[in-house]
């Protein structure tokens, strides 16, 4: 039995059937746009509520190579998924030395590339900011910086993450303007604020910093529901497509994978969910061959972030 918190117990216990005994709601990888590598879980801050447990201690997920993205991109090509996004995730990505090459390999073989970034330290090193002016000078258009940002407020924002951390990254975030490198943000739901709320706030922080980003735009301005697995959620069966008026083909395992090393295995691994790196359940495999098979939707996060929360890591 999977670790399932007291209000689910019960739940999210079978890949077939959910605790009533209904058909459990299955995705199919039909439209793969995004293929995600995990950089690695190391991070140069330690978050209040971060999805992926990242800190400057966890190294579960190690730091994956050039190499071993390009073994990827290969096969992105063997299988004719018709990906045209690769995207970087971490723990922070900039504290993986080869960042910049792996952006550079995914950007050469034709691929768009969005970097996750909290655009503190790690990324204002004068090697990196030296390869993202040179990435964006060569593949123009094609590369983007999500940078995290929680809330529009300082005060909130260093609540999630630190004190100062919102500065740090708005000066992060001024360089990045200045070299005309493209930038999105990724904020949460998490302040009692309603979507437009939430959307008129940041507009008013790109205003007074002059960042070229869209506020109305849920790819530029992302907004997260935070995923909280102490609050009790449905289950999703195939009913609840028609119910909901929702088609499996929006949830985000319809359309990417992730690519996470482990620490101490030999080789990467494809995941089917961001979000769920630790979750033996949701490894598919070393391949992107194994990895095209359906994914059931046994777990908290399948109902709150994506079914219910209409929440996607991609753009």
């Amino acid at each position: 039995m999977k670790d399932t918190a007291a209000a689910n117990i019960g739940k999210f216990e079978h890949p077939g059937i959910t605790a009533k005994g209904e058909k459990r709601a299955h995705v199919a990888l039909n439209d793969p746009q995004t293929l995600w590598f995990n950089t690695g879980t190391l991070c140069n801050i330690t978050c209040a509520n971060c999805y992926i447990e990242s800190s400057p201690d966890n190294d579960r997920l190690v730091y994956i190579t050039a190499d071993e993205v390009r073994e990827y991109l290969d096969q992105l090509e063997d299988r004719n998924w018709g990906v045209r996004e690769i995207a970087f995730t971490g723990g922070e990505p900039f504290m993986n030395p080869a960042m910049i090459d792996m952006a550079r390999v995914s950007l050469a073989a034709g691929y768009d590339v969005l970097i996750l970034t909290n655009a503190m330290l790690p990324m204002m090193r004068k090697r990196v900011k030296e390869g993202l002016v040179a990435l964006n000078a060569e593949f123009p258009g094609k590369l983007t910086l999500r940078i995290s940002i929680d809330h529009h407020q300082a005060e909130n924002h260093d609540k999630e993450r630190g004190t100062g951390t919102f500065e740090k990254t708005l000066v992060g975030m001024r360089w990045l303007q200045s070299e005309s490198i493209p930038m999105a943000v990724a904020g949460r739901t998490m302040w009692n604020e309603s979507d437009s709320e939430s959307r008129a706030g940041f507009a008013a922080l790109y205003a007074r910093e002059g960042f070229a980003i869209d506020a109305l735009n849920a790819g530029q301005t992302v907004l997260f529901p935070e995923m909280d697995e102490s609050v009790e959620v449905p289950e999703i069966t195939t009913e609840c497509w028609g119910i909901l008026n929702k088609s499996p083909n929006d949830v985000m395992c319809a359309s990417s994978r992730m690519v996470v090393k482990r620490k101490g295995a030999a080789r990467p691994s494809v995941l089917a969910c961001t979000l769920l790196p630790y979750d033996p359940e949701f490894e598919m495999g070393e391949t992107l061959k194994e990895a095209e098979r359906a994914v059931p939707l046994n777990h908290p996060h399948c109902s709150k972030f994506c079914v219910l929360g209409g929440a996607s890591c991609s753009a």
